[in-house]
C-alpha cells in the first residue's frame, strides 16, 4: 500500500509538472509579440469606445506584423481578408520594439452589431487598397486648374503624391493644413510632385480654393475617373506612385501618408 501511495504521489507531481509546462508554453506563445494594449472584451461593449480606439490606434495601411486568433504570424492580405469577411476585431499589442503588431480577436456575442458591420467595411476597403499596391497606376492625361497637362509619360522619374477628394467631404477638407505642410516640407525635392484629383467643376473649385488654399495642383471633373478607373468609395484616399509609375501605397488619411512618403522618398 505504501508503495502504491508513493507511486500515486509521484504521478500527481508528474501530471502537475506537465500542466505547468503546457501553461508556460501557451503563455509564452501568446506573449511572444506582446499583450493587448486594451481589454479586448471591454473595448467591444459599445460602438463609441471601439470607434475611438480604432481611429486612433489601428492604421491598416501601415506596415505591421499580422497575427491571427491563435497569435500566429500571418500575411497582411490574410489578416485584412479576415477583417473584411470574418468576425474579428484588430487590436494592437504592446511591444518593447518600435514595430507594430496587430492581432485578431473574436467579436463577442454581446457586442454592438454595428462594430462588426463597420469592421467588415473597413477591412474590405483596406484589402482593396492593399491589392492595388505594386500595380501600375491607370493611364491618365489630366489638365489642372492652371491649364497644365500631366500624364503618365510626363511624370516618369518622379514620385507622385495624389490626394482624391471633393468639396463637400469634411475629412478631406479637415486635413488641408496637414497636407499643405507636407507639400511645403518637400518643396525642394524636384523629384516629388503633389497632385490632387477633385470631383468638382473648375468654377466651383476656384471659388472654394480661394478661401481654403491647397498646395497641390488640382485636377477638376475627376468623379468618373475616380469611380471607374480607381474604383474609389472612400474619401479622402491618397496614392503614392514610385518613379516607375507603380502604386507604392494607397492610404486613407494624412497620418499614414506622412510615414509612407518618408519611406518611399528615401528609397
Amino acid at each position: 500500500m505504501k508503495s502504491n501511495t508513493i507511486i500515486s504521489q509521484s504521478m500527481q507531481k508528474f501530471i502537475s509538472l506537465i500542466i505547468l509546462l503546457l501553461f508556460f508554453t501557451i503563455s509564452t506563445a501568446q506573449n511572444r509579440f506582446g499583450n493587448p494594449e486594451v481589454d479586448t472584451n471591454q473595448i467591444q461593449k459599445n460602438f463609441s469606445d471601439w470607434s475611438n480606439y480604432q481611429g486612433k490606434n489601428i492604421m491598416l495601411s501601415r506596415d505591421f506584423t499580422a497575427l491571427d486568433l491563435q497569435s500566429k504570424e500571418i500575411s497582411k492580405e490574410s489578416f485584412l481578408d479576415q477583417l473584411a469577411n470574418g468576425n474579428c476585431i484588430p487590436i494592437r499589442l504592446k511591444s518593447e520594439d518600435s514595430k507594430y503588431y496587430y492581432q485578431l480577436f473574436e467579436i463577442e456575442a454581446g457586442s454592438d452589431t454595428s462594430i462588426k458591420a463597420t469592421i467588415n467595411q473597413i477591412g474590405f476597403d483596406a484589402l482593396k487598397n492593399y491589392k492595388m499596391e505594386g500595380t501600375p497606376f491607370p493611364k491618365f492625361l489630366f489638365k489642372d486648374l492652371n491649364g497644365k497637362l500631366v500624364s503618365n509619360e510626363s511624370m516618369k522619374g518622379k514620385i507622385i503624391v495624389i490626394k482624391c477628394w471633393y468639396i463637400h467631404c469634411t475629412p478631406c477638407i479637415r486635413e488641408f493644413p496637414q497636407v499643405n505642410r507636407l507639400a511645403e516640407e518637400y518643396k525642394n525635392r524636384k523629384d516629388i510632385v503633389f497632385m490632387s484629383l477633385a470631383e468638382d467643376a473648375p468654377e466651383k473649385l476656384k471659388l472654394f480654393l480661394a478661401r481654403r488654399p491647397l498646395a497641390y495642383s488640382v485636377i477638376p471633373n475627376m468623379k468618373v475617373y475616380m469611380n471607374e478607373a480607381l474604383q474609389l468609395n472612400s474619401f479622402p484616399t491618397h496614392f503614392i506612385l514610385n518613379k516607375e509609375g507603380m502604386i507604392a501605397k494607397v492610404l486613407p488619411n494624412f497620418e499614414s501618408l506622412e510615414v509612407a512618403l518618408r519611406k518611399v522618398s528615401e528609397m
